[in-house]
């Protein structure tokens, strides 16, 4: 076949142009191999090199006095807090140097109850979601939600109970982890456990099985086989449901006995892990408390002697305010304009109460309720029923992470995690300013910027 003359070339010339061609070749074939390897180390979680780093705020909140340092600065090397204090007292050497005018560093704040796989309940029902959303719809929105309450300063959060999608939190805390997606650092309990016949959905005609929200067990050997089942599938903590609306007329009732509580919690506690639990009325709580959970989720029928015991046993209060608060306003309520609706006192009274008897207060809103990323409206809630803004600011950093059993984080302190968060202004002086969020950092890697 003879070359067109544009292709002609001397033999001379092609000798001269092979090497290019092969030289070119290896290089792109470099360069592919390593974008491969990089995206291999993304997406295996490998460590990015240590960057060490200054934080220049106005004021720093560390998370275990209760004020606010002036003229502080936190040095962060790699994922670790390396020095805090005066600035003239820290040798930064070579660390890049980010200045934060006008904004308050804290630690990342800590989300003590949440559902990522949970969205408001004006926009979809419970059942609804539960029944009619696919699971891949549902971690779809809950990567969503992920990416919402991290950017919102919250870096660390406990999801508690992914509510019919059964394993699914375990997945999205490995992929927030290698890096896929943003999002909290995780703590989840996989699928809860309720008492068979206690939950729901509920509403349908007896002869048909409705998938539920949780997990069911009844007895010991049952109770005993489905804790170690969900920390097998990869459970940070067990929730149970020590009481529900089964009652007649669907009032509220005790679910589980005190001995199969305590059972639950022996098995949880000989893997090291806790166990918390939903409850709402005296008796439920009372069970739950002396069976040896961690932490009371809602507590709305507490009493002077559930405190007390809540107290004598270290048992944390989580009173998620803010998912009565909404559904309330969902209803029709109009809190810029109308009185508080009774439900709505009550639950302040009691969490006022339970201040004032000395429980230790986690700060968690059952984010899924109402909207992700508004984590902050708990906090907001819970100074409004009389708690001070120092002990707020206290329980959802230092606090939380002492009832969460979290020794690497919730202050700013050398060797801490570098988990930080900038707000713009002074968030004791004024509690908005935990809306506007100037900076978030987990790891010593920022996730979020916004100066």
């Amino acid at each position: 076949m003879t070359m067109p003359s544009c292709w002609r070339m001397s033999r001379a010339a092609l000798r001269r142009l092979v090497p290019m061609i092969v030289a070119i070749a290896c290089s792109t074939s470099f360069v592919a191999s390593s974008s491969a390897q990089e995206m291999r180390g993304r997406r295996s979680g490998a460590a990015a090199p240590a960057e060490r780093v200054l934080y220049i705020p106005d004021g720093v909140f560390d998370g275990l006095d209760g004020t606010v340092h002036r003229g502080w600065a936190v040095l962060a090397n790699g994922e670790r807090i390396a020095a805090v204090g005066p600035v003239a007292q820290i040798n930064a050497g070579d660390a890049r140097i980010v200045q934060l005018p006008g904004m308050t560093l804290m630690p990342g704040m800590i989300e003590g109850h949440t559902h990522m796989f949970l969205h408001p309940y004006d926009e979809a029902a419970w059942n609804d979601q539960v029944l009619h959303e696919s699971r891949a719809e549902r971690t779809i929105r809950a990567a969503n939600h992920a990416k919402a309450e991290l950017f919102a300063g919250f870096t660390t959060a406990r999801d508690l109970g992914t509510e019919g999608a059964m394993y699914a939190d375990v997945g999205l805390k490995e992929a927030i982890d290698n890096g896929v997606t943003p999002g909290p650092r995780m703590i989840v309990s996989t699928r809860a456990i309720v008492a068979t016949g206690a939950y729901g959905p509920k509403g349908f005609a007896p002869e048909w099985s409705v998938p539920q929200g949780a997990e069911e067990v009844s007895g010991f050997e049952e109770a005993t086989r489905v804790v170690r089942d969900q920390i097998g599938h990869g459970a940070d903590l067990i929730k149970v449901y020590a009481d529900y609306g089964w009652g007649p007329n669907y009032r509220t009732m005790p679910t589980f006995t005190q001995e199969e509580l305590a059972r639950m919690v022996q098995v949880a506690a000989s893997s090291g892990r806790p166990v918390v639990a939903h409850a709402s009325t005296a008796e439920g709580m009372k069970r739950a408390i002396l069976a040896g959970v961690t932490t009371i989720e809602h507590g709305d029928g507490g009493t002077p002697e559930t405190w007390a015991l809540m107290k004598q046993h270290g048992v944390g209060l989580c009173p998620t305010m803010a998912a009565g608060w909404s559904t309330a306003r969902y209803a029709g309520w109009n809190p810029a304009t109308d009185p508080a609706p009774a439900r709505v006192k009550a639950k302040a009274e009691k969490v006022r109460e339970a201040y004032l008897a000395g429980v230790a207060m986690c700060v968690g809103g059952d984010v899924g309720v109402f909207t992700h990323g508004e984590n902050v409206l708990e906090i907001e809630l819970l100074v409004q029923a009389g708690i001070s803004v120092k002990d707020v600011l206290m329980a959802v950093t230092s606090g939380n992470a002492a009832l969460l059993g979290l020794r690497d984080r919730g202050s700013i302190q050398q060797g801490l995690l570098a988990d930080l968060v900038a707000v713009k202004g002074d968030p004791l002086a004024d509690l908005s300013a935990l809306r506007r969020i100037g900076l978030v950092v987990k790891g010593g890697r920022t996730q979020f910027e916004n100066r």
